[in-house]
């Protein structure tokens, strides 16, 4: 006991015989003192290695001051939990091994580490793969087995981040009809480039190819896309994915129209990345399929309305551009009610979103409208219409010109502004 107490902190060293009388000791407590204490001999813990406890060649597989050669002992160690411990700690000094190493220690290092990838139970396996599976420079062969591996939960981690996989090997690895999952493993990686994600859409895993289409970093060409929605018709896991593409070409996002459901038609025809042609297209097709689908209530609505709404955005712009979106002209579709066309026009005129001029209209804000028509440069005479027709406000709430021109100073327009921005 008195030198377990100076082992544990007193003021004197243990000596080395001194240590080894107790690693010799029947007691299993007292050895596992000796097993994980930091500062232990390796000589030691060598011999410890060996131990008939296994809780004792646990903590000596956790010890960061257990030797190479115990290590690489350790990692054929009977005892599952010995070396799932052990692939825990040896998987943090794995960075730069390869399997080319001269010096000794690094080599048998590097065994200890292939034994473990080797390993017949799956959890060691997995260990290992989560702690290796962003170390940039782990052990490419190493990486290229567990990457391999017949469990997902071994591939998995591996295929999704590890950066020590190259181009080729992945490209290997689909052409090898893996495992299920690993292709929907590899479709989840930041940045998927061309040439991975040509030869994932050219597979059947429609599993994978929809993860591949909702991941916003993956790199897939237009002709791909294009053929996928092709395909797309009658997988309808696809479909909203598709529709949320960050860059959508504008001949698929006209194909999408035609096929996908009606809660899906909104996010199409609401889409700002397509030019002036294709989003008329797109919004002409949501039309035309609301038409023709049986569908009624709310999604219907909903779609057809976002539909008309893009539909007058583009004739707005397209009018602001030739230098014909006048008084006039808002004072006519005011005439007809056409209230999608004046909520544009003002957008465009004004340069803000189309939602804030619906914000002022429905909680009818006569200060907003007056803010908006100053800042479109329209006249106080038609921002009066705007409020009485637009806002439906009664005469007691309109606000008139004041001194001939608008009732409000230019900050307090500004500030309206910024508020309904919000």
């Amino acid at each position: 006991m008195s030198l377990l107490k100076r082992l544990l902190g007193g003021d004197h060293k243990v000596t080395y015989e001194e240590a080894r009388d107790l690693a010799a000791a029947p007691d299993p407590a007292v050895r596992s003192k000796l097993a994980g204490h930091p500062e232990m001999r390796a000589e030691i813990l060598y011999f410890l290695a060996e131990d008939s406890d296994p809780d004792v060649r646990r903590l000596v597989a956790a010890n960061p001051s257990t030797p190479a050669q115990a290590n690489l002992l350790l990692a054929r160690d009977i005892d599952a939990a010995v070396r799932q411990d052990l692939a825990m700690k040896i998987a943090r000094v794995a960075r730069g091994l390869t399997a080319q190493e001269q010096d000794r220690l690094r080599r048998t290092a590097y065994e200890a580490l292939e034994t473990l990838a080797r390993d017949q139970i799956t959890r060691v396996r997995e260990i290992l793969s989560q702690a290796l599976k962003d170390v940039a420079d782990a052990p490419p062969e190493v990486i290229g087995r567990l990457a391999r591996d017949a469990e997902i939960a071994v591939a998995g981690p591996v295929l999704q981040y590890s950066p020590v996989l190259t181009d080729e090997d992945l490209l290997e690895i689909i052409a090898s009809s893996p495992i299920p999952g690993a292709l929907t493993a590899i479709s989840k990686r930041d940045g998927v480039n061309v040439r991975v994600a040509d030869a994932i859409a050219a597979t059947d895993d429609t599993d994978a190819i929809a993860v591949l289409l909702g991941n916003a970093s993956a790199q897939i060409r237009e002709e791909t896309l294009d053929r996928l929605v092709d395909r797309a018709v009658d997988i309808e896991a696809w479909h909203q994915p598709l529709v949320n593409r960050p860059s959508l070409p504008s001949k698929a996002a006209i194909k999408l129209a035609r096929f996908v459901a009606a809660n899906l038609l909104q996010g199409l025809a609401l889409r700002n990345d397509l030019d002036t042609a294709a989003t008329a297209a797109v919004a002409a097709a949501v039309r035309k399929r609301l038409d023709e689908l049986e569908v009624q209530g709310p999604a219907k609505g909903e779609a057809k309305r976002a539909a008309d709404e893009e539909a007058a955005l583009i004739r707005a712009r397209q009018l602001h551009a030739q230098h014909q979106l006048d008084e006039s002209t808002i004072d006519t579709a005011l005439s007809g009610n056409d209230i999608a066309f004046v909520t544009a026009s003002l957008a465009v005129l004004a340069e803000l979103s189309p939602k804030v001029i619906k914000k002022t209209v429905e909680t009818q804000s006569a200060k907003g409208m007056v803010s908006i028509a100053w800042k479109a440069g329209l006249s106080m005479s038609l921002c009066m219409t705007l409020q009485s027709r637009l806002l439906k406000l009664p005469a007691s709430r309109t606000l008139h010109a004041r001194d001939g021109g608008f009732p409000l100073s230019p900050d307090e327009m500004t500030w309206q502004l910024e508020f309904l921005a919000d």
